[in-house]
């Protein structure tokens, strides 16, 4: 099931960012670590399409759970219940096709158990070194994987006394340094995402309510409240059981606490999913077996799953238009559209990575940008060298909605409807960052607030803020926002435009703002915009309260 859902569904919008993580081999991603663009890359290059993109997503989840099997041999868990608990677990179904980091991360969630097990048992170097390289594998699949070592530590703060326990945390750190090293030179753009750019402002219940259920839907639709009874209620007779379940119930608590400063989409707990089967199959043994009524329960539970993967594969009824299930479909017709408009001209979009990722991977070439506008956030296109590669040239522009003066056709297809242009002398300055030295700050009423602003010209070519000569002027402008509502927009003077930088040097600019004459929290970001782009994201979120 999993190889033909490989097969036959496109690429959904994440799966074609991380194939253009492939094609850009590095130590580390704005959003992510790399293990999953070297997945991608080695299934690619067998071939390329769809299947060839997910071939180790359909073997790393084959190969997990028959590791989990050999993991539970010591407990002498029941095969029964094993196929009827495994099969039941939704999330299983998700991510055995699919690929996202998430895939990587699972899969050497379960090798370092396997590994870890017999480490316990037996004090040995050789199972030290292979865990120091599972752990770094675990850190390069995703940001995730430091759950895992944090709380099998706290489970058995003994290890400490085993020098083969500094062994692996030398080596694991040695191993990971080089991503460490990528972030510190791209100035750390996962940390400030996922700590600062990506966490709500203001509590919203809904992002906490919506969290249990949704962890018990990833479980299994009719048996995912039974499974997390069963798996909490195990009795800890050993290291290693209590190891399964201080990670099990730690990672459950900590989304759930994450949940309060926004919303925690329900994979992101993927690597519970390991304890939790292992923890019900071992709670399982321990009270003399599954009770009688789980074999119908759980034989309808996979039989909901297996139609909904079939209706999927199929592309009937809600499939089309449901969700994130819409974009399984249309897209590489859409692709072979825009690419016989725009030929073999570069082509822009202004809606976020996805569709030009899109676009990228079923033309198997790297000419769409994506312009990432003010009101979203910043992306790996922030960093890749294909801004660089359009300036000064004529480019297909494709929206979703028209500009007026601008706009001269549009497509409309299954997967949607996009309006064309073409834009002369493409100007943008994406890349570029403001920095300043507070991002919390608090004003009165209209008060005059001042910015001193650093701005580095990161690209391999000297650029110019003037907008003498050039077909587009750029603007700089500070953007306030209230929530996501852009609430005004205010310009820098003339004194900018005298800017110009050489690779690698750098500039300051103060910036007068009128704080608004509301009370309230406001974001602030600064941006540049030229015509006919709506403005990039070039600096940080300040927040501002007004009182």
């Amino acid at each position: 099931m999993n190889a033909i859902q490989a097969y036959t569904l496109e690429l959904q919008g994440d799966e074609a960012y991380y194939w253009l993580y492939s094609r850009y081999l590095d130590w580390g991603y704005f959003d992510h670590p790399p293990m999953v663009a070297l997945f991608i890359r080695l299934g690619d290059c067998i071939m390329h399409n769809e299947f060839g993109v997910r071939m180790l997503t359909v073997l790393a989840s084959s190969a997990s759970i028959y590791i989990l099997w050999l993991i539970l041999k010591k407990y002498a868990v029941d095969a029964v219940a094993f196929v009827l608990v495994v099969t039941g677990i939704f999330i299983f179904h998700i991510y055995g096709f699919t690929i996202t980091p998430d895939v990587p991360l699972f899969f050497f969630t379960v090798l370092f158990y396997y590994v870890y097990q017999r480490y316990l048992e037996k004090d040995s170097y050789v199972l030290g070194l292979l865990l120091a390289l599972i752990i770094a594998c675990l850190l390069y699949s995703k940001y995730n994987g430091v759950l895992l070592i944090g709380f099998t530590v706290l489970a058995n703060l003994k290890l400490v006394k085993r020098w083969s326990f500094w062994l692996i945390v030398l080596l694991a750190g040695a191993l990971y340094l080089p991503h460490l090293l990528w972030q510190a030179h791209h100035g750390y753009p996962s940390i400030n995402y996922h700590l600062f750019e990506r966490s709500a402002h203001t509590y919203n219940f809904t992002d906490t309510f919506s969290y249990i259920p949704g962890q018990l839907l990833m479980a299994g639709p009719l048996i995912g409240w039974f499974l997390f009874y069963k798996a909490f209620t195990t009795r800890v007779k050993d290291a290693f059981i209590r190891c399964l379940m201080v990670n099990c119930v730690g990672t459950f608590v900590f989304f759930f606490i994450s949940s309060s400063k926004g919303e925690v989409q329900p994979h992101w707990t993927f690597i519970l999913f390991a304890p939790l089967v292992m923890l019900v199959l071992i709670c399982f043994k321990q009270k003399g077996g599954r009770p009688k009524w789980l074999l119908p329960l759980a034989l309808v539970n996979v039989s909901l799953i297996l139609a909904v993967r079939i209706i999927i594969i199929i592309g009937f009824g809600f499939a089309k238009t449901y969700g994130h299930l819409k974009s399984y479909y249309g897209f590489k017709e859409w692709a072979q559209v825009v690419k016989q408009k725009a030929g073999n001209n570069y082509v822009v979009m202004s809606e976020g990575f996805q569709n030009p990722s899109k676009y990228d991977f079923y033309t198997n070439s790297l000419k769409c940008f994506a312009y990432d506008t003010r009101y979203y956030r910043r992306t790996q296109f922030d960093i890749w060298p294909m801004e660089d590669s359009l300036q000064h040239k004529r480019a297909f522009y494709l929206t979703y909605y028209p500009i007026k003066g601008l706009t001269i056709d549009s497509i409309k297809l299954a997967a949607g409807t996009w309006y064309t242009a073409w834009v002369d002398d493409v100007r943008t300055y994406q890349k570029v960052n403001f920095e300043t030295t507070s991002y919390k700050m608090t004003a009165s009423p209209g008060q005059k607030l001042s910015f001193d602003l650093t701005v580095t010209n990161p690209y391999p070519y000297p650029i110019s803020f003037s907008s003498k000569g050039y077909l587009h002027p750029v603007v700089l402008e500070a953007c306030l926002f209230k929530g996501d509502m852009l609430l005004n927009t205010q310009q820098a003077d003339h004194a900018f435009n005298q800017i110009n930088l050489n690779p690698g040097q750098n500039a300051s600019y103060t910036f007068a703002l009128t704080a608004p004459v509301e009370k309230g929290n406001f974001d602030l970001l600064f941006s540049l915009r030229t015509d006919p782009f709506p403005g990039s994201k070039n600096s940080r979120i300040i927040s501002i309260t007004v009182r």
